[in-house]
């Protein structure tokens, strides 16, 4: 690059596309802030669980497979990324024209690269990790003074659930039942006195 006092070296450029970086998304996160309605209800407000109703308690235990299939699956994924620029070199005309060793050592380059994803397929797969069992839900137990026929009881009584929306009361300028004589107007707290000089 030039010397020039107006010309930007290459980590200017670095560094002047970092800064307008951090301001798109500091300004697309406050303009969200700014923009989005703010209506909180109590629906809104209750857990969820990808937009479904929660059902159960929350002693579920979770099948720690799925998180080792997660894995192994990002695993063979990011390193079979690595053999879409192989073949791209691997086609070039230049290199194998330049040398004709090149096409059998990168050939067995990427073999010894796919025996060892291989291995590690079969030792995943013999070690059954790769197998999906669904777990037997075992709540805790735990010792405790109350009585087994409480939680029956407590269990099978049907309880009456009441609409949140009945426990407002309207505004008082809807209710009937309200006579216009006992609604008091609002009064200053106090009186200012002057003295008069």
């Amino acid at each position: 690059m030039d010397d020039h006092p107006s010309q930007l070296s290459a980590y200017g450029a670095i560094l002047l596309m970092g800064i307008i970086g951090i301001l798109l998304v500091c300004v697309t996160i406050f303009l969200a802030k700014l923009i989005a309605p703010k209506k909180p209800n109590p629906i809104k407000e209750s857990t969820y669980e990808c937009g479904e109703e929660t059902v159960g308690t929350a002693w579920v235990q979770f099948n720690p497979r799925f998180y080792v299939i997660a894995l192994i699956f990002l695993l063979f994924d990011v390193e079979l990324i690595f053999i879409f620029p192989w073949s791209v070199v691997f086609g070039n005309e230049y290199l194998i024209a330049a040398d004709g060793r090149w096409g059998w050592f990168t050939m067995a380059e990427m073999g010894i690269f796919l025996a060892i994803l291989i291995v590690g397929l079969i030792y995943v797969w013999c070690k059954g990790d790769l197998n999906w069992i669904k777990p037997n839900h075992v709540r805790p137990a735990v010792n405790v003074n109350i009585p087994q026929d409480a939680y029956a009881q407590l269990n099978n009584s049907v309880h009456v659930i009441r609409d949140y929306r009945a426990s407002i009361e309207p505004p008082i300028e809807d209710r009937k039942d309200v006579a216009e004589d006992t609604v008091s107007k609002p009064s200053i707290g106090f009186k200012p006195r002057f003295k008069k000089p």
